[in-house]
């Protein structure tokens, strides 16, 4: 009873804290539609992609075709099909940040309307794990324990990287405001310098015409 309990928990958790995107979307001809995931060094991403046929049974219409690019915040290239009706993409992150999956339907005359399948998961959902229990030859239990582990791992990689973020706002924050200080104390002795300047020029007009 308890150890089902604990199973039950344990892919409850598995659940919730997987990171994963499976969407459905429309595309017109001669538009771009990106979707953007943020992920950290080093983390394991995988992602397929798919045109649904609009009329099941019957072969897939040559003019549904799509243009595929995944690239790095940094503008570096991981993935890129062209014309293509599905297809699939693995790989590493080598820097933090933003990772952009931008599909294209090339234009056509009269527009049509693509749908997509994509599916897109990052870190502990990325891993295989039909695999993982077939080469390990490991129960139910130890395989949910496995999962409970890199879930766990990859959360605490999570942490890390977020509060690494957290410093580094910190730090433009503090260097904002420290400009923001300067800009306001500079602003403020020309202020002065102006407001100076005018009754200096002011005294001496009434000085020369004998006012005061």
């Amino acid at each position: 009873m308890v150890e089902s309990r604990l199973l039950a928990a344990l892919i409850l958790l598995g659940f919730l804290i997987s990171a994963s995107q499976s969407l459905r979307f429309e595309l017109q001809s001669g538009h771009t539609k990106c979707i953007v995931e943020d992920m950290k060094a080093n983390a394991m991403t995988v992602g397929k992609y798919s045109v649904v046929n609009p009329d099941e049974g019957q072969p897939l219409p040559p003019s549904h075709k799509l243009t595929v690019r995944v690239t790095s915040s940094h503008g570096n290239s991981h993935h890129y099909s062209e014309l293509v009706e599905s297809g699939h993409f693995a790989f590493a992150a080598v820097e933090a940040g933003d990772y952009m999956a931008c599909f294209w339907a090339p234009d056509h005359k009269p527009q049509i309307t693509l749908t997509i399948e994509f599916d897109w998961k990052t870190g502990v959902a990325a891993k295989d794990w039909s695999n993982v229990a077939k080469k390990g030859s490991v129960d139910v239990m130890e395989l949910e324990l496995k999962k409970l582990f890199d879930t766990v791992t990859s959360i605490h990689e999570e942490m890390t990287y977020l509060r690494e973020r957290e410093a580094e706002m910190q730090d433009l924050n503090t260097a904002t405001n420290s400009k923001m200080a300067y800009l306001s104390l500079l602003s403020l002795f020309l202020c002065l310098s102006v407001a100076g300047l005018q009754w200096w020029h002011l005294k001496t007009f009434f000085q020369k015409k004998k006012l005061i």
